[in-house]
């Protein structure tokens, strides 16, 4: 069984498969976006097997993220106040 973990578009390069660089820090840290025309840079999507197949509003991404990192799957993400 594989996890997908939301992850957020920072560019897209156009061509036959078009192709999102995604932010850093992801695994992978490309993924084909063809599947999901309509993304765009600043969304979040669901990459499996190297293909984004799914969007997801910044809401459900945060949730998802907050959990897998309760979880342990993915580290936790750094205190907004600089963890004081």
């Amino acid at each position: 069984m594989c996890i997908a973990v939301p992850t957020k578009i920072v560019k897209i390069t156009d061509g036959p498969l078009p192709i999102a660089h995604l932010e850093p820090g992801s695994q992978p840290n490309t993924c084909c976006v063809a599947y999901v025309p309509e993304a765009k840079p600043g969304d979040y999507v669901l990459v499996q097997q190297g293909f984004a197949v799914q969007l997801l509003d910044p809401e459900s991404a945060a949730l998802s993220l907050a959990a897998f990192a309760e979880l342990g799957v993915i580290p936790a993400p750094a205190s907004a106040d600089g963890g004081s």
